[in-house]
């Protein structure tokens, strides 16, 4: 893993070294390259990369290019530029918000209670839920939201082939997990609070920020 507190330069170099390494230990047909040794090189690659990444990125929000600028290259939206790589402060206590992610479960955990909403496993689905939700999340709240999406969709036919994405947002864990439908795909947005409770659970258009 390279030092966080290296430069551009520096970074670059590395990944143009790691990058050279992982080219030459390809090897030639008469060699066949150590495929695990490969993963490895490219694991680390990919690690230097995307620290140049985000870097690049942090220096170009310096030199005063927004966010939309931003998503627009890399092809996601302005917000889900700033959740990837923005520095959102605290209103709270001035400091730097932590975005670290601290459920190693939260993708799996949001796929079994999604699963639990839509096959109607209520009575399992609601041993996750905090209070709030849990008064919220009726039967009647269930049906109707189903039923407005069934009518924007058609019937649900399984997950998507994506992986669940998951970040912190503020104090919460949020977790987008694809889903398809007979018209079109969605997807449903399971937050968690501090106490790794369920604190929302949606399911909205793919594009949704």
């Amino acid at each position: 893993m390279a030092d966080s507190s290296m430069s551009l330069a520096a970074l670059s170099a590395l990944l143009a070294e790691r990058a050279a390494a992982l080219s030459a230990a390809v090897g030639s047909p008469l060699t066949p390259p150590a495929y695990l040794d490969l993963v490895r090189r490219s694991q680390s690659v990919d690690d230097v990369a995307g620290q140049v990444l985000k870097l690049c990125v942090q220096q170009a929000r310096d030199a005063g290019h927004t966010w939309q600028e931003i998503g627009d290259l890399l092809g996601v939206t302005r917000q889900a530029a700033f959740q990837r790589f923005g520095k959102p402060i605290d209103p709270r206590t001035g400091e730097p918000m932590d975005k670290t992610v601290r459920m190693t479960d939260a993708a799996e955990r949001a796929t079994a209670v999604v699963t639990h909403v839509l096959e109607g496993r209520m009575e399992e689905a609601r041993r996750s839920f905090n209070a709030e939700v849990l008064a919220a999340f009726t039967d009647k709240a269930r049906g109707d939201g189903l039923a407005a999406v069934t009518g924007l969709v058609g019937a649900f036919e399984g997950f998507g082939q994506d992986d669940p994405f998951v970040r912190r947002i503020g104090d919460h864990t949020v977790v987008d997990v694809p889903l398809r439908y007979e018209a079109g795909d969605m997807k449903a947005r399971v937050a968690f609070d501090g106490d790794e409770k369920v604190a929302g659970i949606f399911i909205l258009p793919p594009e949704t920020p």
